[in-house]
């Protein structure tokens, strides 16, 4: 296939094609233009008409490309513009994607978009990897948690998340919650986009059936952030949404041709808390500095793992959330985006952390953790190339995905 590397661009109006709009519910994109910038500054703009019954719906989109040159999807992740930060109406909007920032490698003479419009109908993604890493994968939706629960597929072969609406909170601690660490101070987070969080860390399972790489099993993933994103472009956020290509998600993003990622900081408390503002997401707080009858209720930790006390609980073997969401206490440690230092303690909206520094973000507490390190304000950070903590508690993670799949 020919590849046109000093002039994509050029061919690009004449060659972009529009795939179906795919909508669930009575909502659509239509009419759909893609143009490049001229002068060529490695901006993309996006024209697109939203169509719905309900006139004053707030509808949410995301664009996908695809590389026909390679029969390659290409997740569009730094965008800007109409329905790049937030929902927008029914009518003609423009958006602007910079390929510059997320794809510095990226040629093609033959690139289409897709626009996929949501006004949160379907509370859950699933995605089907039985086909494993060289096989098809499908990824569809759930209105609700299907008859006899999450089974053993969705812990292996499957991902489930689930569907998070935008809202602000209040981050951080209290200052007389017990445990409280420094870096905690409270503030108000307003996230203007809907995203799609895992029901679940992602598993052993789960990673083999990406990877095909490791043991089939429904225990979390032991991982660090370079394992994840990549040692390369993928080290670089938030200047760049990019991931290294054929790492986990570089697999995850070239096969769904979804923009999965880590959550931020932000997302991830706001996930994690779904409405309360104790220590934990029971609505209980912290009521001893080692063991604590409310972290035993919600996550492994240090206490409640018997004679295999520090080793991770196959997940959701706790309750969930008040948002469906298991083992945001204890467990594994979860990666988050962010760099590690102080986050920004006054309001503010969509944050994605410190521009650069030496360490990235960890939330929620491991196996081998005391009750206050499973706080839901509780922040560790640590090396992008480290497994563990002290040799003792592993670090892991759960997808996130902007909404509008």
């Amino acid at each position: 296939m020919k590849r046109n590397k000093t002039g994509w661009m050029a061919a690009l109006a004449a060659a972009v094609a529009l795939w179906a709009g795919m909508a669930w519910g009575a909502v659509g994109v239509t009419n759909v233009t893609v143009q490049q910038r001229y002068p060529w500054n490695g901006l993309v703009d996006i024209d697109y008409e939203v169509v719905c019954d309900d006139a004053d719906a707030d509808v949410y989109v995301m664009p996908t490309g695809y590389d026909r040159d390679l029969n390659m999807a290409v997740p569009m992740v730094k965008l800007s513009g109409d329905g790049a930060v937030g929902p927008v109406k029914p009518g003609k909007h423009r958006m602007t994607w910079d390929m510059g920032n997320d794809r510095r490698d990226f040629h093609s003479s033959d690139f289409a978009v897709q626009m996929r419009a949501f006004t949160g109908t379907q509370q859950y993604l699933v995605v089907d990897m039985s086909g494993g890493k060289t096989g098809t994968w499908t990824v569809s939706g759930l209105d609700a948690v299907p008859e006899g629960g999450w089974t053993d597929e969705y812990k292996t072969k499957k991902m489930v998340l689930r569907l998070i609406m935008p809202g602000t909170f209040t981050m951080g601690s209290p200052v007389d919650e017990l445990g409280r660490d420094g870096g905690e101070v409270q503030h108000e987070v307003t996230l203007t986009r809907p995203y799609f969080i895992g029901v679940f860390e992602v598993t052993g399972g789960q990673y083999y059936y990406v990877t095909s790489s490791g043991s089939s099993d429904k225990t979390p993933r032991h991982i660090s952030y370079n394992e994840i994103r990549g040692g390369g472009s993928g080290a670089n956020w938030p200047a760049s949404g990019a991931v290294d290509a054929g790492n986990f998600l570089g697999i995850m993003r070239e096969k769904t041709g979804l923009s999965f990622d880590l959550p931020t900081e932000a997302q991830w408390e706001y996930a994690c808390r779904a409405g309360t503002t104790t220590a934990l997401n029971s609505g209980k707080n912290i009521t001893a500095t080692d063991a604590c009858p409310n972290v035993a209720e919600v996550g492994r930790y240090y206490y409640n793992g018997g004679s295999n006390y520090g080793a991770s609980a196959n997940v959701g073997s706790y309750p969930p959330n008040a948002w469906g969401l298991y083992d945001m206490h204890g467990n594994v440690w979860e990666w988050c985006l962010d760099w590690s230092g102080n986050y920004v303690t006054e309001e503010t909206t969509d944050p994605v952390g410190a521009a650069s520094g030496s360490q990235r973000i960890l939330r929620g507490g491991g196996a081998y953790s005391k009750a206050p390190d499973c706080r839901s304000a509780r922040r560790i950070s640590a090396s992008s190339n480290s497994n563990c903590r002290n040799n003792y508690d592993y670090f892991g993670f759960r997808l996130c995905c902007p909404a509008g799949i």
